[in-house]
């Protein structure tokens, strides 16, 4: 009702809230479709999200044949992006840099637009595109109405509202606490080097995973990726430095389920929408709360009960507490699988498995000639258990091998408080305030390099 009035609205909401409906559909409406000039601008901070928001208002508006909305966005071709602008379009879906590249060109003429909307805005300061943001708006119509959306309020999205908006009002959305109720939360405490053992033996003893694994970097994404992949799992990483085509390729694989472990940044992953994932791993626990609330969305949706586990190293113990405030249902301590424990549930799973097929088969229908031959010459070589034992042994013999899994020392308990070396790192900045250097600015240039808040 307040986008339809013609007023400012900044909306604190998380992901898979309604975000694209609640700003898409009144922007639509006020939209004049015979106009071919840009009348509004939506901005993102992933080409992901760009292209799902395009999407949506396509499917939104695919009853008004003279409608073009447009994603532009970086990694891609600029030429057929610029060639769909000057066809004509009144809605632009962008991320901030590319925007500012095409506004550069002299491609975009922002004069007539009326709408402007920052979806993911506390995201997209974290990823630097601050200036941006103020260069797009001082282009455009001074008159057009501003729609805000943050999952946080930090200072800065306040001092934009300040900035560029009139009167504003905050809309926040309901807890809906019934969500947490269908995603199970339990932590591992786990030193760093044995996280990818851990969340090997997580895979294995979870029936169907199909989940996504949070890191905090790059590096980290493909290093997991990489040894998940030499490990004989389907698995891929997902970040930003793996250009357009190639991820739009990975999602699809991900979406069929023919990839069934995605390994993402945070950045990365924002704007992926996935039904059916039945659990996030935090293979790096989050810097904040909201960010855990984030992550541990993207399961237990839709009616569906999902599993969220938080890989913990012993001197981030202290920190469950503060994950606890923002877990929206009980965060318990889980323990990590023996090898033992991992080889009998993949056993008791495949004896259930088989089980079934065969009474089935017995019911339903005879075997074919052709393998009743077959059984009856292999008995010849012992009694029937002997042989069908060593047939299912090389049927599952390595599947079902301790050799597949390596040693994780255990945490002693006491020892969850100390700091532990080989998890911490000293780093030693060599410049200070007479180089014009604040605690402000060294954390926001950390939080540029490595993409984290």
């Amino acid at each position: 009702p307040l986008a339809l009035e013609g007023k400012d609205v900044i909306g604190q909401a998380q992901t898979g809230t309604g975000k694209t409906a609640a700003f898409g559909l009144p922007v639509l409406q006020k939209i004049d479709a015979e106009n071919k000039a840009i009348q509004a601008i939506i901005l993102s901070p992933t080409r992901e999200l760009c292209v799902q928001i395009a999407d949506d208002l396509k499917d939104f508006s695919k009853y008004i044949n003279t409608l073009h909305v447009v994603a532009v966005y970086g990694g891609a071709d600029i030429r057929p992006q610029m060639k769909a602008i000057k066809h004509g379009a009144q809605i632009i879906v962008a991320t901030p840099g590319r925007l500012v590249d095409l506004i550069n060109r002299g491609v975009m003429v922002l004069d007539e637009v009326n709408n402007v909307v920052l979806d993911e805005a506390d995201e997209m300061l974290n990823m630097g595109f601050i200036e941006d943001i103020e260069n797009i708006f001082s282009k455009a119509n001074p008159e057009a109405r501003v729609l805000m959306f943050s999952a946080t309020m930090p200072k800065q999205i306040l001092s934009i509202a300040s900035d560029f908006m009139g009167d504003y009002e905050i809309v926040e959305e309901e807890p809906q606490e019934e969500r947490a109720s269908l995603t199970e939360q339990f932590f591992w405490v786990v030193r760093e080097g044995d996280k990818t053992e851990a969340l090997v033996r997580l895979i294995d003893t979870s029936p169907n995973f199909y989940g996504l694994v949070f890191c905090q970097t790059k590096i980290d994404a493909d290093d997991v990726a990489k040894e998940l992949d030499e490990r004989h799992y389907e698995a891929a990483a997902l970040h930003g430095d793996i250009p357009q085509s190639q991820r739009e390729k990975i999602l699809e694989r991900f979406r069929s389920k023919k990839t069934r472990i995605l390994v993402a940044t945070d950045v990365a992953a924002r704007g992926i929408d996935i039904e059916g994932i039945s659990h996030v791993v935090n293979y790096a626990i989050p810097y904040d709360g909201p960010t855990y609330t984030h992550r541990i969305g993207r399961t237990g949706r839709a009616g569906a009960a999902g599993v969220a586990v938080s890989f913990v190293r012993p001197n981030e113990v202290k920190r469950i507490e503060y994950l606890r405030k923002h877990a929206r249902g009980e965060l318990k301590e889980g323990k990590i699988p023996s090898i033992e424990q991992v080889i009998e549930i993949k056993r008791t799973r495949i004896l259930k498995e088989t089980a079934a097929q065969i009474e089935k088969r017995i019911s339903e229908e005879k075997p074919e000639q052709g393998f009743a031959a077959f059984a009856n010459k292999l008995t010849e070589y012992g009694d029937a258990q002997t042989v069908l034992s060593f047939i299912l042994q090389m049927q599952y013999g390595s599947f079902l091998s301790p050799a597949h899994y390596k040693t994780i020392k255990p945490v002693r308990s006491e020892g969850r408080a100390r700091k532990s070396d080989e998890d911490s790192l000293r780093l030693y900045i060599g410049v200070g305030r007479k180089d014009g250097i604040t605690k402000r600015k060294l954390a926001e240039m950390l939080s540029r390099l490595l993409s984290i808040p």
